[in-house]
């Protein structure tokens, strides 16, 4: 059975816009109650300014906790420049994540540089990391559509991926950034790009403001992706993309695999139990589109 590679970025992506700020502790009972669902990747925080982020502030303390508590567990941070890596890399941080928007307005709303300078920034940090012995990710985000200045040219998006590659990055993360994807943009893009980066280099990231998020994800898997970013619950959305709505949730990204003949290795009753931990702490309901009928099964199960 063909396996599917998912990262939960809940932790960082889910949490970063939440009106309800998470302490390090209860972050780090969310990230063992993925890893006990069988998450074996996540994205846990982000090295960014707190000023910016506030609700990543605790990233210096929190990275040690779920490096001991869980040191099995493939823990990747977010960090966009060198003194975010300089940070991360203190902190114990064994993978890294720079995110590199497509275009030149959503770079500098995000960031304050041009798409040059911010294409710069991510390649020395790359090298850096690199130098440092450390694994990577880059994002190219806004991959699909910009909020700002609309369709993202797929020759862009080739030629920042390529450069990603270049600089050192061990895998590329396409990003939907706020979720305007659809299936054929999705298999037309991720094939050009499948056929450009070797495909166990490659992955997505989908948000579902559209709705259509699993559907893209099902285009992906037919021209060979295998490696997703998800969200337990759906949690998510980015701060500096307006109209953003949450990730994929990873409920309805795994149900969706191990219906299709994919094996993910990670336990949906789990993802339930992580849900509604996360809820409770959130203070608001949560839960991908397929959470009603997870919830009616699990209490058919226990009845």
């Amino acid at each position: 059975m063909e396996h599917l590679y998912i990262t939960d970025v809940a932790p960082r992506d889910g949490l970063q816009n939440q009106p309800v700020h998470l302490d390090a502790s209860t972050k780090l009972q969310l990230a063992q109650l993925l890893a006990k669902a069988g998450v074996r990747s996540i994205e846990a925080t982000s090295f960014v300014s707190p000023k910016a982020v506030p609700q990543m502030a605790d990233a210096a303390e929190l990275l040690p906790l779920i490096r001991a508590a869980l040191p099995d567990l493939r823990t990747s941070v977010l960090v966009p420049n060198l003194k975010g890596l300089e940070r991360a890399h203190a902190a114990g941080a064994t993978e890294v994540a720079v995110v590199l928007s497509a275009t030149e307005t959503m770079n500098r709303k995000n960031i304050n540089m041009g798409l040059d300078q911010a294409t710069e920034v991510s390649e020395q940090t790359l090298a850096e990391a690199h130098r440092l012995g450390l694994r990577t990710r880059a994002y190219v985000a806004v991959a699909f559509d910009c909020p700002f200045e609309g369709e993202t040219p797929l020759d862009e998006v080739l030629r920042l991926a390529h450069r990603m590659q270049r600089a050192g990055a061990g895998e590329i993360v396409i990003a939907d950034t706020i979720g305007s994807a659809s299936p054929g943009m999705v298999k037309q893009r991720m094939g050009a790009l499948a056929e450009a980066i070797a495909l166990d280099q490659l992955a997505i990231h989908l948000h579902d403001t559209r709705g259509m998020a699993v559907a893209n994800a099902w285009a992906a898997l037919e021209v060979g992706v295998r490696r997703f970013d998800a969200s337990v619950g759906g949690i998510g959305g980015c701060p500096f993309a307006p109209g953003a709505a949450g990730n994929v949730a990873t409920e309805d990204l795994v149900l969706m695999a191990e219906r299709s003949g994919f094996a993910t290795g990670i336990s949906l009753d789990g993802l339930l139990d992580t849900v509604d931990f996360a809820q409770v702490q959130l203070q608001r309901p949560l839960g991908g589109r397929a959470i009603t009928w997870l919830r009616r099964q699990r209490e058919k199960r226990n009845s």
